[in-house]
């Protein structure tokens, strides 16, 4: 029974340990995408997907909005509309200024769908900037704005943004002068620098009262984004934003931050009703301390403040074989001068000090010192015990008086109005893809745009994952802790068969018991034996008794 009990416990252990495992790959594949598109199965069907096939065929047809849009652009064909910037940056050395980074029409360079293409940033170190019309303006009246695109950090990101910007309607806009300074209502999207990794939603609010705007942030997402700019995977990053002044992020079509424009923002749309006053000072007589010494204490008298933290250690007695004639250290007798050695220009020579070999095996050399320890004495500088103020006011700050510069905007949805899109970026990494944008009012225009475009290159992407053995790999090199729960996993089968299946060898218990049961059989043949043959002994007496009856 013992030895089965260990046997459950291994198997127990095993499970454990396959299922850790199990749930490392599964967190893995999650964090690659949370959420699964819906609607794939009619798409997949119209792009004949063969599952069964090592690569997956697709057919791509570009796709076509189904409602309602602001703007569209899915680069699969001529790239009309979009206008490069001429025009340099300001505040920034001439060498640098003018906004010539290149860009391209391509396909993706892995996961490649024949066919979709999309705007390439290509070069590193460079101003870009480039932008289009919108196909009708957008006006923050009574309809959800929704923006829409991909993003794919196909040479992962060290420096750089992704974002977007939608540009404010004017009646002098000229797309030729795009640049960081031209006025803008929102911009959305990824940046990254170092380690900080952003997904930007920041709309610029029109004070009521002056008419300057200010730029306000929403606040970071409470998600690790560090995995959507390292993959080297197209990722779909949506922006909605609701009359009712509600936003929410989503990255893949799984919301990473929501929020309301009146609440969460940074710093907030309306400034506060009181600010303090800037003429208010503080009374010279303000007590702020909370704490103050005792007036009524006094020193005691046999409180000694001249006596050391320190003293020598009277007990102390210096060890047998301590040599005090031998320095700790001596000349090295091997030492030799060299020979470019010039005593007028460098002094008499003198060989390198070494520890003194008399000393190893010594308790110690040179003078013996009596070690130092606490003084039982010593007290330190007396100081009056605290005790709470009397006149304790607390800590002071101004009077509060009624903001001059309030404002209460109520509805901050109400945005200047959106006429052109554009993208103003500077990267330390090249070959960032943009693809299938979109601007519309309705959920269900932009989902299915989002199907038809990156939903098949996510379908492709998970075509062409690599196997099992290669996942485990992969997640070993970022965990190199899982190589031991891999060890474990594949030593646990053979070690539970050899548990299961291997011979018992006998124990002396088990001999014990063997070696009784045979005596108890042994003893029960040799009764039964007995009993036979005295049953036999009284028919034979009884038929010999019945003779000499009949005889008589």
């Amino acid at each position: 029974i013992t030895r089965m009990h260990f046997q459950w416990d291994w198997l127990c252990v095993g499970v454990l340990i396959i299922s850790s495992v199990t749930a490392e790959i599964e967190n893995e594949d999650r964090l690659d995408a949370d959420v699964e598109v819906e609607d794939f199965d009619k798409r997949s069907q119209e792009a004949d997907v063969d599952r069964d096939e090592s690569s997956l065929e697709v057919v791509y047809q570009t796709p076509k909005p189904t409602g309602e849009v602001y703007f569209t652009e899915t680069f699969d064909g001529e790239l009309t509309g979009w206008v490069l910037s001429k025009t340099k940056k300001d505040d920034t050395d001439d060498n640098i200024a003018k906004y010539d980074g290149k860009w391209e029409v391509e396909e993706l360079k892995e996961n490649t769908v024949p066919g979709d293409r999309g705007l390439v940033l290509k070069s590193v170190a460079k101003h870009h900037a480039i932008s289009a019309m919108l196909t009708k303006a957008f006006i923050f009246d009574n309809k959800p704005l929704i923006v829409q695109y991909e993003v794919n950090f196909q040479d992962g990101i060290d420096c750089g943004g992704a974002y977007v910007k939608l540009i404010s309607s004017s009646d002098g806009l000229d797309l030729e002068y795009f640049f960081d300074k031209t006025p803008y209502t929102i911009m959305f999207g990824p940046d990254k620098c170092g380690e900080d990794y952003k997904l930007h939603f920041i709309f610029r609010h029109k004070n009521p009262k002056t008419g300057e705007y200010e730029e306000k942030h929403a606040k970071r997402p409470d998600v690790d984004l560090k995995k959507f700019y390292l993959d080297k995977k197209t990722h779909l990053y949506t922006l909605v934003l609701k009359p009712d002044d509600t936003f929410e992020m989503s990255i893949d079509q799984s919301v990473v931050s929501r929020g309301n424009l009146l609440e969460d923002m940074v710093p907030p749309v309306n400034p506060p009703k009181e600010v303090e006053d800037p003429s208010d000072k503080k009374p010279d007589d303000w007590d702020e301390r909370p704490k103050i010494p005792d007036p009524n204490a006094v020193k005691p008298d046999d409180w000694n403040e001249d006596e050391p933290s320190k003293i020598e250690d009277p007990d102390a007695v210096k060890p047998e074989g301590w040599l005090d004639d031998e320095p700790q250290y001596v000349p090295d007798p091997n030492a030799k001068k060299p020979k470019d050695w010039d005593e007028e220009m460098d002094g008499e020579w003198e060989a390198p000090q070494i520890p003194n070999p008399k000393c190893e095996t010594a308790p110690g050399c040179g003078q013996w010192v009596r070690p130092m320890k606490n003084n039982p004495n010593y007290k330190g500088k007396w100081k009056a015990p605290m005790i709470d103020n009397p006149n304790y006011q607390g800590i002071w700050s101004p009077r509060k008086i009624p903001n001059p510069d309030y404002f209460e905007d109520p509805h901050p949805f109400e945005m200047t109005t959106v006429s052109a899109i554009g993208l103003e970026l500077w990267s330390m990494t090249s070959n960032i893809y943009f693809d299938n944008f979109i601007i519309c009012s309705e959920k269900e225009v932009a989902d299915r745009w989002a199907a038809d475009g990156w939903g098949l290159k996510k379908l492709v992407a998970s075509a062409n994952e690599p196997g099992m053995f290669s996942q485990l790999v992969t997640a070993a090199e970022d965990h190199p802790w899982l190589w031991v729960l891999y060890i474990l996993t594949l030593a646990l089968p053979v070690g539970l068969g050899v548990l299961f299946c291997w011979p018992a060898k006998k124990t002396d218990e088990d001999t014990d018991f063997s070696k009784t049961d045979i005596s108890k059989a042994v003893l029960e043949g040799d009764l039964k034996e007995g009993r036979e043959e005295l049953e036999d002994d009284e028919i034979e007496l009884e038929e010999k008794e019945n003779e000499d009856i009949a005889e008589d």
